[in-house]
C-alpha cells in the first residue's frame, strides 16, 4: 500500500534548518529497503498560489489556502506493507526532520 507522508513545519516553532544531511541518509535507506516512491521539499508558503475554479470564473489568489502557523513543508510517498510499518518509518522521519509528520494511505 502507498502512503502520503506529509512533513509539517510550524512558523512559530520551526524545526532545525540543518537537517538535510540526515534526511539524505534516511532517504538512501528508504530507497535501499524498497519503501521510497517519491519525495520533495516545498518552497515557503509565500510562493503558493491557490486556484478555485468551482464557480463561473477561476479565482486565483496568492498564499496558502488557509492562514495557519503550521504548513506543509514537504512530502514523501512510501510503499509499505501495512500501516504499522509506515508509522514506524514516520516516527524515524519525524526525528530525522525535526518536524511533525502526517501519514495518510492512498485509497
Amino acid at each position: 500500500m502507498q502512503y502520503l507522508v506529509s512533513v509539517i513545519d510550524d512558523k512559530s516553532n520551526s524545526g532545525s534548518t540543518d537537517r538535510r544531511p540526515a534526511i539524505s541518509v534516511f532517504n538512501e535507506r528508504l530507497i535501499a529497503e524498497g519503501y521510497w516512491v517519491f519525495a520533495g521539499g516545498l518552497a515557503d508558503t509565500t510562493a503558493a498560489t491557490v486556484i478555485d475554479n468551482r464557480g463561473e470564473n477561476p479565482m486565483i489568489s496568492d498564499g496558502p489556502f488557509l492562514e495557519s502557523k503550521e504548513y506543509l513543508a514537504g512530502v514523501w510517498v512510501w510503499e509499505a506493507p501495512d500501516l504499522d510499518v509506515a508509522l514506524a518509518l514516520a516516527a524515524e522521519a519525524s526525528k530525522v526532520c525535526d518536524r511533525k509528520i502526517e501519514v495518510r494511505p492512498f485509497t
